[in-house]
């Protein structure tokens, strides 16, 4: 089964996580450029739920955009719903990549947890 890759391409990070999935067999089915199309509040919805992550951790907490709005302070008084409605709304905000095969998520890259996630243990 294949993956589904929400990314930038000009990220050295999602490259070397695209860069892992292909050496390690793992095919990309959709590349989605998050910044030109963020996923909507339901497909954000969905992989929240199947990541089991809390919703902070879809954050980019180390970009400019969540920085100049200020989420750091803001983030806390948010409903679940406005901060999913934020991330839809700007791709930017969304730590990157995330890559699902529609039951399986993982957010970032980080080379331990893909081997467990995408080889399924190895």
């Amino acid at each position: 089964m294949g993956v589904k890759v929400f990314g930038y391409d000009k990220c050295g990070t999602c490259r070397n996580a695209v860069k892992w999935l292909k050496a390690n067999n793992v095919e990309i089915t959709e590349n989605i450029p998050l910044f030109e199309a963020p996923p909507s509040v339901a497909e954000l919805t969905k992989l929240l739920s199947d990541s089991g992550l809390e919703i902070k951790k879809f954050f980019n907490t180390s970009g400019e955009v969540y920085k100049e709005m200020g989420l750091k302070d803001k983030l806390s008084e948010m409903t679940l719903q406005q901060k999913l409605e934020l991330l839809a709304s700007n791709g930017r905000l969304i730590k990157r990549p995330i890559v699902t095969d529609g039951t399986h998520v993982t957010v970032g890259f980080k080379e331990a947890e893909y081997e467990k996630v995408w080889t399924r243990g190895g």
